[in-house]
């Protein structure tokens, strides 16, 4: 079966255009053109992923990320005309997987949107192991590599994808430094567009929630001009 891609776009023209190149591409595409409508249509069916533009009539795009992201961890593409940083934190923070600003390129877009739906199929069709827990463990953190899940001290975190995968990275190769490029290759499987943004956003997330202090991080520590390193606990 096709992948099934929910378009979220007000502007016709940009939803036509797209469509007709996901359609081409092999995609099943629903386009909706406002946020109430696309609220409606995500709870009655089922995505792979969905393409979302931030500023829509009825119900804002903001406001749709994150009502989704309560019961849903289905892939979320923000593309958008505003390109300041306060909207790409805002969308990343609630739980966007990746954001790509207008005007854009198609072949780039395609790229990015097979890669997400790849890396979510391949997190589905993984199961947890019967025999044995794998885990990782640093400090107070044991992530469950099984179950994708963390806890600290006893306590469940919950983590977004990206967050889960940063920190298993981190975790799995302790003495490793790792720049924002190469971060964004292993975790987002895409070239990198030197978007440093989007990393930072995820990196900001994470340490507010693993961290006692996000601002003197014990955990992924910032090695500055080079990039990030797991703290020596």
């Amino acid at each position: 079966m096709p992948n099934k891609i929910l378009l979220v776009e007000d502007d016709t023209a940009i939803s036509e255009m797209v469509s007709t190149q996901f359609v081409k591409e092999g995609f099943d595409v629903k386009a909706v053109f406002d946020g109430e409508e696309a609220l409606r249509t995500f709870w009655e069916g089922a995505f792979d992923l969905i393409l979302l533009d931030l500023m829509l009539p009825k119900l804002n795009g903001m406001e749709f990320l994150k009502r989704v992201r309560e019961k849903s961890s289905v892939p979320i593409l923000i593309m958008s005309a505003k390109d300041g940083d306060l909207d790409k934190a805002l969308g990343l923070g609630f739980g966007a997987d990746d954001y790509i600003a207008k005007p854009f390129s198609m072949i780039e877009l395609v790229a990015r949107v097979k890669a997400a739906i790849r890396r979510a199929t391949s997190y589905s069709q993984q199961k947890p192991s019967q025999e044995e827990r794998r885990t990782l463990a640093v400090g107070d953190l044991i992530l469950d590599l099984d179950n994708f899940s963390l806890e600290k001290q006893g306590k469940d975190i919950k983590l977004t994808s990206k967050e889960f995968q940063i920190l298993r990275l981190f975790l799995s190769h302790p003495n490793r430094v790792y720049t924002k490029a190469q971060i964004y290759s292993i975790v987002w499987e895409d070239e990198y567009y030197g978007d440093e943004n989007v990393i930072n956003v995820h990196m900001r997330r994470l340490r507010e929630k693993i961290e006692e202090q996000p601002s003197q991080p014990r955990y992924i520590k910032t090695l500055w001009g080079i990039g990030y390193k797991l703290g020596d606990l």
